[in-house]
């Protein structure tokens, strides 16, 4: 009897801890099942709240503060047998309204890009959007591969600027579909600055697109200062009415008209860069230098444009120095002087396929000026079309100078109404008078080949210092025909020029030297490069 009452005891008590536990996994189940219901309620309105609000996520990015995110919303959990409750009204007030669309490019959920319109700039061409760009630069140099977006159908007014590394992450690029304007009253650029706009110590800089950087140097070119130089090569240009070339009017000074300081900006600078490129703008009207790359390595300008009058004055096109491993092709290049320029320290230069015109031709120098070393080496310009310009291909130094330019191919080079086709000048002078020197620049392997067209003045002129000859001078394939417009036209010259002619050349050139000179001096190693 004990027994059974025993295990009828122990019968109950197990069928009673069944019914227990399964009220248990009931309640879990139901548990869960409500967290889950909950779970999807607040991330669908998460959900909501993003999409509703793509652009103002995407401005966040780009560099304003973020806000403090807000408290999780309530939910109601919902019963199996009936409709889900509706939300309740207090998550709404955290949620940020929806900011009126903006004027610009829309880029959806992209976080790398930085369209200046939403960094302040109005782009109305009369506000001063200075800092808004720079706003945008300070976001954008934080994130590698990042755009700078200047929108099309905006001006946008903005003063003396660098955009400036060391510490920006690489590959930012630069998308210029907009104009960009340079003040023209004198207080931004306050006693004179060297640039206007200038990228410095960045790797992977690119400045692409449609649009239009425009200088407006017209108030500079009125006021250029009396110290500001002219091309010497004008002293070779004699017009038919006179016996001798006027030198250019000098400009009326500063005080007597206009505003502007005496020093000029280069409308765009590259410094201390690597793997710079620029690409399809158009640089307008700089007062000074176009396009300018200074201490860079790693250099490609293609499909773009430099436009400014034939008449303004040392408005370079592009402009090279202390710059290496340069590719520059497929562009158009006219200004007041020379389309390209090339300074010391650059080698490793690649032009091709060029219009230039008007401008004072494409130019290596002037070097040495004031005594100084100037070292260029392997220098390639080849495929250029030249129009109306003062000189075709030309090598200009200063006497006491000292270094060497060498390893120069100058090939398939056509001209049209050049007054100047080939020169090589090592008296070089743009001041009033220059002291005789005996030291000089080195020129040697210098190569000219099919350079083939017209000309207005001299076709060949070949003047070398008396110290130190130019030497291993080539040419072939040269024929160029005068066409006489205005000016006296003259036969080929040269003075201590030594090398050799590979073809017959039309003019021909009999004052070309074969072989070397017998009594060359040697540069002492403080001299040589």
């Amino acid at each position: 009897m004990s027994s059974f009452s025993f295990r009828s005891l122990t019968f109950m008590v197990l069928i009673a801890f069944l019914v227990w536990c399964s009220s248990i996994e009931t309640c879990i189940a139901r548990r869960g099942k409500h967290w889950r219901q909950s779970r999807y309620a607040t991330a669908s309105l998460s959900k909501k709240k993003g999409k509703g609000h793509a652009g103002q996520h995407n401005y966040h990015n780009g560099g304003s503060k973020p806000r403090a995110p807000p408290p999780p919303p309530k939910t109601i959990p919902a019963s199996p047998n009936k409709p889900k409750a509706p939300p309740s009204p207090n998550p709404k007030e955290n949620v940020p309204t929806t900011t009126p669309p903006q004027k610009g490019y829309s880029y959806g959920q992209q976080s790398n890009i930085f369209d200046v319109l939403d960094f302040g700039a109005k782009g109305d061409g009369e506000t001063d959007d200075t800092k808004a760009f720079q706003a945008a630069w300070a976001a954008a140099c934080k994130v590698e591969g990042s755009i700078i977006v200047v929108p099309a159908e905006f001006v946008f007014l903005v003063g003396p600027v660098s955009f400036s590394g060391p510490y920006c992450q690489d590959n930012i690029v630069f998308q210029l579909d907009g104009t960009i304007i340079a003040p023209t009253d004198s207080e931004p650029w306050g006693r004179g600055i060297l640039q206007w706009l200038e990228f410095s110590k960045l790797r992977g800089i690119t400045v692409q697109g449609k649009g239009i950087i425009d200088g407006r140097g017209s108030g500079w070119w009125q006021d250029a200062p009396y110290e500001d130089g002219y091309d010497d090569e004008t002293k070779l240009i004699i017009p038919l009415n006179s016996t001798a070339q006027q030198l250019p009017p000098m400009p009326v000074r500063n005080e007597l008209r206009g505003n502007m300081p005496s020093i000029k900006p280069t409308a765009l600078r590259f410094y201390g860069s690597f793997n710079v490129t620029v690409t399809g703008i158009t640089i307008q009207n700089s007062p000074l230098c176009h396009l300018k790359f200074d201490n860079c390595m790693g250099v490609v300008v293609h499909d773009m444009t430099v436009s400014s009058p034939g008449d303004s004055p040392n408005t370079d096109g592009i402009h090279l120095q202390n710059s290496k491993d340069v590719l520059i092709h497929s562009s158009n290049l006219g200004c007041g002087d020379d389309c390209v320029s090339i300074q010391t320290g650059c080698s490793n230069v690649y032009i091709h396929n060029v219009n230039c015109g008007p401008g004072h031709g494409i130019s290596i120098g002037s070097l040495g000026r004031d005594n100084t070393k100037a070292c260029v080496s392997n220098i390639t310009v080849r495929d250029i079309i030249m129009h109306n310009t003062m000189n075709g291909v030309r090598i200009k130094t200063w006497q006491g100078g000292l270094g060497s330019v060498q390893g120069v191919l100058f090939s398939n080079i056509q001209v049209s109404e050049v007054q100047l086709p080939i020169v090589i000048d090592q008296f070089y002078c743009d001041k009033r008078t220059c002291e005789n020197e005996t030291a000089a620049v080195a020129l040697s392997g210098i190569t000219y080949e099919k350079i083939r067209g017209t000309y207005t003045v001299k076709p060949v002129h070949l003047a070398c210092s008396d110290s130190l000859p130019c030497i291993g001078v080539t040419l072939s394939g040269i024929e160029l025909k005068p066409l006489q417009e205005q000016y006296h036209i003259y036969d080929p010259f040269c003075w201590q020029t030594f090398g050799e002619l590979t073809t017959p050349t039309v003019p021909p050139i009999g004052c070309l030297q074969i072989g070397k000179p017998s009594n060359n001096r040697v540069q002492s190693d403080h001299e040589m490069c």
